[in-house]
C-alpha cells in the first residue's frame, strides 16, 4: 500500500486511484466499458484491479494501447472512426480529436451540401426525427412581455 496513488494518469487524463481500472478508464473521452475492458485485455491487466496500484509499466502499456489500439490487437470493430474519409484508414479518437473530427464532418456534409449538413447549421433534426413538436429547444419556456412598473407620485 506504500506505492498507492490516488490520481493515476493516463492518455493526459487524470484517473481516480481508488477504483477499479475497467471503470476509471471510463473517464477518457472515446473510451467506453466494452473498450475499457479490451484496453485492460490487450494491455495484460487485470481490470479489476484499482488503478491506484498499477505499477509504472503497466500504465506505461495502458498509456500505449490507448493511444493506438488497432496496433495491439484489438479488432476494428470496437474503433470509433472506422473508414476515415480523409485517409481510408480504421483509427480510434480520444479526447479532443473526437470533437475535432466531428467538427470537420460537419464542415465537409455543408461544402457538399447534403442533407444533413443543409440541416446542422439551421439546428434542426439530421437523422429523421419528426420536427412538429420534439426538436424545439424552448419547450418548457413561455416567453411574455416584460411587465414594466410605473412609478406614481
Amino acid at each position: 500500500m506504500a506505492d498507492f496513488r490516488h490520481i493515476v494518469r493516463v492518455a493526459n487524463t487524470d484517473l481516480k486511484g481508488e477504483q477499479r481500472l475497467v471503470i476509471s478508464l471510463q473517464k477518457i473521452k472515446g473510451v467506453g466499458f466494452t473498450f475499457a475492458a479490451a484496453i485492460c485485455h490487450a494491455a495484460g491487466v487485470d481490470k479489476q484491479t484499482r488503478t491506484g496500484e498499477l505499477s509504472d509499466a503497466e500504465q506505461q502499456r495502458l498509456d500505449e494501447v490507448v493511444r493506438g489500439p488497432e496496433a495491439h490487437g484489438i479488432p476494428t470493430w470496437m474503433l470509433n472512426r472506422r473508414k476515415d474519409p480523409e485517409t481510408g484508414e480504421d483509427k480510434h479518437f480520444i479526447l479532443g480529436d473526437i470533437a475535432y473530427s466531428l467538427e470537420g464532418d460537419k464542415k465537409r456534409e455543408g461544402r457538399i451540401r447534403s442533407y444533413k449538413g443543409v440541416r446542422y447549421p439551421l439546428g434542426l433534426p439530421v437523422r429523421g426525427q419528426r420536427t412538429r413538436s420534439n426538436f424545439r429547444p424552448n419547450k418548457g419556456k413561455v416567453t411574455l412581455k416584460k411587465k414594466v412598473n410605473v412609478i406614481r407620485k
